[in-house]
């Protein structure tokens, strides 16, 4: 792919998307360590230092990556909880469903994740402060929707929802990489099978993690 100069603002909006959606593509084959700015010009077609005037950074083109991938997450979880939540059940037994649906929805998110995971160490790290003030603006926004649909259907956790939400993100993000095993570690997990204790499965990680968040929340309300 190759461009010419972009003149217009539509014309610069579409390369940035194309940018974005390069990179996307890129995060599906790869972890986001491995998401160089050159190999990522060589992919859109642009001079490195053309794509540096749409993204001061690769760690900007990384925290873009993030916001979308936590809308898309966002635009799927509410319809997910309307399905798998029934109202008449006790507030434990709903705290059950709604961090069952959680881990699942969040389990399917790998590059979300990834993301996540990578915030604080890489995506923080050669960005300037705008770039860092909106996604942190953007952040908060995705935890407070996040809180509001766990309110929604167990409103005894009350104002320590927005605690759980922000906790469920991040710990989602810390646990994905330490639930998929390198080679290394499978073969090791087959060499003496007593280590396996230590394998984590995401998905019931997470609900079981997040199920004593919310109950313990409504404990302490």
């Amino acid at each position: 792919m190759t461009f010419q100069r972009a003149r217009s603002k539509e014309q610069r909006e579409i390369r940035r998307q194309t940018i974005l959606d390069t990179a996307a593509a890129m995060l599906d084959e790869m972890p986001v360590a491995d998401l160089s700015l050159n190999e990522l010009s060589r992919r859109v077609g642009l001079a490195k230092s053309n794509v540096l005037r749409y993204f001061e950074s690769r760690e900007a083109v990384l925290f873009e990556l993030l916001v979308r991938a936590m809308e898309r997450w966002l635009a799927q979880v509410p319809d997910e909880l309307a399905k798998g939540v029934d109202p008449h059940l006790s507030a434990r037994e709903r705290g059950d469903q709604v961090a069952a649906i959680l881990g699942a929805s969040l389990a399917r998110q790998r590059v979300l994740l990834d993301l996540v995971n990578a915030q604080a160490n890489v995506l923080e790290h050669n960005v300037s402060v705008d770039v860092v003030l909106r996604h942190k603006r953007s952040a908060i926004a995705g935890i407070t929707t996040t809180a509001d649909l766990i309110r929604q259907y167990v409103p005894e956790v009350g104002d320590g929802a927005w605690t759980v939400a922000l906790m469920t993100v991040i710990l989602a993000g810390t646990l994905s990489p330490y639930c998929r095993p390198s080679a290394s570690v499978l073969a090791a997990y087959e060499a003496d099978p007593t280590v396996t204790e230590l394998r984590l499965d995401l998905r019931a990680t997470l609900e079981n993690t997040v199920a004593t968040l919310i109950a313990g929340t409504v404990a302490r309300a």
